[in-house]
């Protein structure tokens, strides 16, 4: 594992979080506590931040990174993400923020200034162009995503599911490596 400083800048890393030994997490990045970080996953917070919730997970092979202040843009584009989100294998995500109890599915890019509000399901492989602000409760698939339909009400409790079950397998291996 990597945990690097930018310039004067550590990584903040919350109780009983999980890192894998092969994740990158680079400068300004915060992340919460009861989380967890996959292999070979990128988070590089150099030229703006990233701020992970708590009991999220950012699954093998997923980047993420942000872009920097301008004078027309003073605040950026920061990556934010919030509580119990699920981050899928191989996802890029690039200054754009997630609310809480999301799951973004394998391989799909999400771009600067997207908003994706609580309780939201974007299936795999799909593209969220910039500035896009999508509707909570809803399943967006597509290049580019589109809303597909309303979440039924066993997906919106599978959200959270899915940020548990990542916290007990995070939990094994935290158990594994104090053995």
């Amino acid at each position: 594992m990597s945990v690097s400083n930018y310039l004067d800048t550590s990584p903040v890393i919350g109780d009983k979080t999980y890192l894998h030994p092969s994740c990158q997490v680079i400068g300004d990045v915060t992340i919460g506590e009861n989380s967890s970080i996959w292999c070979n996953t990128v988070l590089r917070g150099d030229v703006n931040h990233i701020v992970i919730g708590r009991c999220s997970n950012v699954q093998d092979l997923s980047m993420g990174h942000v872009s920097h202040k301008t004078p027309e843009k003073p605040d950026g584009s920061p990556l934010i993400i919030g509580d119990y989100v699920t981050i899928g294998h191989s996802v890029i995500l690039h200054g754009c923020t997630i609310g809480n109890e999301c799951l973004i599915g394998m391989g799909s890019i999400i771009m600067d200034d997207v908003v994706i509000p609580d309780r939201v399901m974007v299936g795999a492989g799909s593209l969220i162009s910039p500035g896009k602000t999508l509707e909570g409760g809803m399943l967006y698939m597509g290049r580019p995503a589109k809303a597909v339909r309303a979440l039924t009400d066993e997906e919106i409790e599978y959200l959270r599911y899915s940020a548990e079950h990542y916290m007990r397998v995070k939990d094994n291996h935290l158990k594994s490596e104090a053995a």
